[in-house]
């Protein structure tokens, strides 16, 4: 045994191809091309099968990690998927943008001296082998309830509540406001990076398995949560709203042409397709030297799209440091190849226009980091006297985002905190309102998509109990 244990701690993990910097800049086509089947058995074979895998206690939907990578390294790809199946409905979803690296890969033995195993890589590949199989397998469901239930969102939390009530016996629908269900899935995240057939693939599999799915829904001005619950004949609602409203810095200028929230930059690109001209004639400015103010996953996904609109030069300008940047080192990593360009330590302070009301400039002051705020972060600080302006044509602000107010707002008796997210209980998701539940980024703000589907599989959990016992 312990020979073989040193035999498989001596297989390097194996990168995943992907696209030429050089080229990919270019394109939306997915920028990972994912692992071959003898890559994907080479790197499950460096799986110990500890006894107590301590990855599967990073994972926010409990995947039994250690048995569906045991049935890559014995060539089962198939028995791998159903395996992943019994705890995601999303895989080929989580397997691209998962930050596998600060949850279940993070807890691997092989970690604390070599890399630890491509968990994230190895989900998405049994995912695509599945479905591209074309045998994908639909797992047993319970024998009907008689119960109702209402999803509000099709984002990540809204579509893992789907998926785990609807196997339980429950009639699930779900109500979408926009024209495609996927949320920030499809809204949010480039094609280079989550391709939309992948996650219309996924909804789908949920739609095989007999959830309803109603887009052009806006539930709060269609319908509310009262009527679903006392005229639609709904026994139980799990809100899952998402954190969708553009946060703006409030400096002078912010009103000009040209600057744009990163929600409907990226919508604009993504779900209403900009980047298919003329295919979609979506109206989109193209900056020349564009730039964009954040530093996490959004502001990354920005700054990449920018640049495959036809951008000559763009900058991420953040007020502290690389080491305190929120994204995902993969995508800071990619978007640097492709020739995103870092104003660090820098922070905007007012905007400068043509005559004609379009930004052509950004007055800035260069920062320095003083004692930790409540994120843990370091607090920029201004340095007096160092002001300075950079040249743009176009501005995307991706500094965060607020809770949408319409469905709290039209709820009696739903509480929510000072910000207007929804308060829920952190174990079960239940609210103040009876019946009703939420997760996801409308309880805890903007956060990644697997928490969103950790905080919806305990909310399905909770509400499978009150429906049975109700």
């Amino acid at each position: 045994m312990a020979e073989e244990k040193k035999k498989r701690e001596k297989i390097p993990r194996h990168e995943m191809p992907e696209q030429d910097p050089g080229v990919r800049r270019y394109n939306f086509d997915e920028v990972p091309l994912g692992y071959t089947p003898e890559m994907a058995r080479s790197e499950a074979q460096r799986c110990l099968q500890c006894k107590k895998p301590l990855c599967v206690m990073g994972c926010p939907v409990e995947i039994d990690i250690s048995a569906f990578i045991g049935l890559i390294a014995q060539g089962d790809f198939l028995a791998a998927a159903r395996k992943l199946k019994e705890k995601n409905a999303l895989p080929a979803i989580c397997g691209r943008v998962c930050p596998q690296e600060d949850q279940c890969e993070i807890k691997c033995v092989l970690s604390k001296k070599e890399e630890p195993v491509a968990v994230g890589r190895l989900e998405r590949f049994v995912a695509d082998f599945e479905r591209e199989s074309g045998k994908v397998s639909i797992p047993p469901k319970a024998a009907s309830t008689g119960k109702r239930v209402a999803v509000v969102g099709s984002g990540p939390a809204g579509l893992t509540v789907a998926g785990d009530l609807i196997l339980l016996g429950h009639d699930v629908w779900v109500f979408e406001a926009l024209h495609q269900p996927g949320g920030v899935l499809v809204y949010g995240i480039p094609e280079f990076r989550l391709p939309k057939a992948i996650v219309q693939a996924e909804v789908d599999y949920l739609k095989q398995l007999g959830v309803r799915v109603e887009v052009d829904c806006v539930v709060g001005k269609s319908i509310n949560v009262d009527e679903l619950l006392e005229e639609e004949g709904f026994n139980a609602v799990f809100l899952g709203l998402g954190a969708g409203l553009p946060v703006f810095m409030n400096i002078p200028g912010e009103n000009l042409c040209g600057i744009y929230s990163a929600n409907e930059y990226l919508t604009r690109s993504n779900l209403m397709k900009a980047y298919l001209f003329p295919e979609y004639d979506t109206p989109i400015a193209k900056g020349k030297r564009v730039c964009v103010l954040g530093a996490g996953n959004v502001a990354m996904d920005s700054a990449r799209t920018a640049l495959r609109m036809g951008a000559e030069e763009v900058k991420i300008v953040y007020r502290r440091s690389r080491k305190e940047m929120p994204a995902r080192i993969e995508e800071i990593h990619h978007g640097e190849e492709e020739g995103v360009k870092f104003e660090l330590l820098t922070a905007p302070i007012r905007y400068l226009g043509t005559d004609t009301g379009w930004v052509k400039g950004m007055e800035c002051i260069r920062m320095e980091l003083g004692e930790p705020d409540d994120s843990g972060r370091r607090r920029p600080v201004p340095i007096k006297g160092s002001e300075f302006i950079i040249d743009t044509d176009m501005v995307v602000v991706a500094i965060g985002t607020g809770a949408n107010p319409l469905v709290p707002q039209s709820t009696e008796g739903l509480e929510t905190n000072k910000w207007g997210y929804i308060i829920a209980d952190e174990e079960t998701g239940l609210t103040s309102k009876k019946g009703v539940y939420a997760g996801g980024d409308i309880v805890t703000g903007a956060a990644t998509v697997i928490l969103a589907m950790g905080a919806g599989r305990k909310a399905a959990r909770a509400m499978h109990q009150y429906l049975m016992n109700g």
